[in-house]
């Protein structure tokens, strides 16, 4: 029997192990089927790999048990090879990526997956991850009607933007630490199983404001411009005029964001995983970023600008956590 090395997991309850046969090495994959989206996953996979994106190989699947053997695309993550020298070379690779996955027709009737749908039910509950799990359990402040209220108002905005984009397969975490460095120069991808049919906007904004690593404002607006006009030349969805673009572009970034500060607080609270916290600090920065940027033209934003910098900037100083602390 081969030995199993433990791989370095992910946010969810997966476990990965990798075994060396003979000259080839193979991923195993044990992920419980009560909690994990095994037939979502083989679907998704099966969809990208007939598009020609990079995603393993898949040598045997237990769906009842939840075992998968899977190519082994290596160690190397996209984030510990990005710096100021390499990163535009790396990102545009990713967005060749997105292009391509763009293109995918995703209405014929041979797919093999039937994507859900990002709508307005699973945004409004992305967005009610934030009271619950960040606000609520995790700085411990109980809110009032008004505020709720705030939120509500605040989440109504950032969903019409989200839906009145074109739909594309949105991989969800399209981000350094799902895309892997191949040796051929290609880029892995993998953790796709959340996949859904969903804005163009999105995994573009999960690259570019990657909740791991921090460019300058400047040079991501520059990068998702950049992209518009590529969907432009390939009469691709999304090729709006360059300031509707970047609107939707921002919205999405600070759906996704204030998604994410409950979905890491509830990683840390409810699943022991406090590596997440480490994270906060930096999707903060960018929720308070955009905020800020848009508080002039959208009244209900402005309202949630005020009121995160007045009641939830002074209580988040003070976390062990916070780069501010």
């Amino acid at each position: 029997m081969p030995a199993l090395a433990v791989v370095a997991g992910d946010a969810s309850n997966r476990r990965y192990y990798r075994a060396s046969i003979g000259a080839r090495s193979y991923i195993l994959v044990d992920a419980p089927p009560a909690t994990e989206k095994n037939q979502a996953f083989l679907a998704i996979r099966e969809l990208l790999a007939g598009a020609g994106v990079r995603v393993p190989a898949l040598y045997a699947a237990d769906l009842a048990r939840g075992y998968m053997a899977l190519e082994d695309l290596g160690d190397r993550l996209l984030l510990a090879e990005l710096d100021a020298g390499s990163v535009d070379q790396h990102y545009r690779g990713a967005m060749d990526l997105l292009l391509q996955i763009a293109t995918m027709d995703l209405h014929n009737a041979s797919s093999p997956a039937a994507l859900p749908s990002y709508d307005e039910a699973l945004l409004a509950e992305e967005l009610g991850r934030f009271p619950a799990w960040f606000v609520e359990a995790l700085l411990g402040e109980s809110l009032g009607a008004d505020e709720r209220r705030l939120l509500q108002a605040t989440s109504a905005v950032l969903i019409a933007s989200a839906l009145e984009q074109p739909r594309v397969l949105v991989h969800r975490d399209f981000h350094s630490r799902n895309l892997m460095p191949q040796a051929d120069g290609s880029l892995g991808v993998i953790d796709f199983q959340d996949a859904v049919l969903g804005p163009v906007s999105y995994d573009l904004v999960s690259l570019l404001r990657d909740c791991y690593i921090c460019w300058p404002a400047a040079q991501v607006e520059h990068w998702a411009l950049a992209y518009r006009q590529r969907l432009q030349a390939g009469g691709l969805p999304g090729a709006v005029e360059a300031d509707r673009f970047l609107r939707w572009f921002d919205l999405m970034g600070l759906q996704r964001h204030i998604k994410v500060l409950g979905t890491f607080a509830r990683l840390y609270l409810r699943d022991g995983k406090p590596a997440y916290l480490r994270d906060l600090p930096l999707v903060i920065h960018y929720v308070r970023e955009i905020a800020a940027k848009y508080a002039r033209e959208e009244p209900a934003v402005a309202e949630f600008q005020r009121w995160f910098e007045q009641r939830l900037a002074p209580l988040i100083a003070r976390q062990d956590w916070s780069a501010a602390g």
